[in-house]
């Protein structure tokens, strides 16, 4: 593990995979590993209950790791793999919880729904995936990350304030790149101590593409079966 992402979702995460992938730091974690590939949602839902399971059944073959659920536990990664650098994709708040509101909080309010509780039960009759990744991302995100209070816009941002004032303080400077994805290629390629590549930083998965790639993935997870 080189580099861990600190960031919340919803400031940059999957631009920020793109981009580490293509300076060399790949493959990167997201959440959309998780989604897309098979036996990864069991792991990450044992340690969001507490169950034994180690880092490297959880992220080898992986060179870095952005986006929860692996930026809910930054601070423990940050500990294991000591020589790995952190990068704190930050946003302004007021539009990063605008931005959550329309993609993540969204598909959580639609989980709570009839239809959003008939296909978790659904899946779980089926032993399919969906059922184990809604609990996942509950345990992680909802409850570790906002203690259960995600519909509550000023506890919501306070949280998120609080958590980039955490990371600063833990984080020796010198290990730490607090950074905003617009500002392109040179304050993460000087942190990595790498050459800026040709073409455009990555600007990727706004509003309108969560929501079909959710809709998708979701539907998937209900078919599938993995251990």
């Amino acid at each position: 593990m080189r580099v861990i992402g600190a960031g919340f979702g919803r400031t940059g995460t999957l631009s920020l995979k793109m981009a580490l992938e293509r300076l060399g730091f790949g493959p990167c974690h997201h959440m959309t590993e998780v989604i897309e590939r098979p036996g990864q949602v069991r792991g990450w839902l044992a340690l969001a209950e507490g169950r034994p399971v180690s880092w490297e059944d959880l992220l080898g073959g992986y060179d870095s790791c952005v986006d929860w659920p692996s930026a809910a536990y930054w601070r423990e990664l940050a500990e294991y793999f000591p020589e790995a650098k952190v990068v704190l994709t930050v946003r302004d708040p007021g539009r990063w919880l605008a931005s959550m509101n329309a993609t993540v909080f969204e598909r959580f309010r639609r989980g709570g729904g009839f239809s959003g509780r008939a296909m978790r039960g659904l899946s779980s009759v089926l032993g399919t995936d969906l059922a184990a990744f809604s609990q996942m991302v509950r345990l992680t995100v909802q409850e570790r990350v906002f203690g259960g209070c995600w519909e509550d816009p000023e506890r919501v941002l306070r949280v998120f304030r609080a958590h980039v004032d955490d990371v600063v303080a833990a984080i020796p400077p010198g290990r730490l790149l607090r950074f905003e994805v617009g500002q392109g290629w040179e304050p993460l390629c000087g942190f990595l101590g790498v050459a800026v590549p040709e073409g455009p930083f990555p600007r990727v998965n706004d509003s309108a593409d969560f929501d079909r790639n959710a809709r998708a993935a979701l539907g998937a997870m209900l078919l599938r079966r993995s251990g």
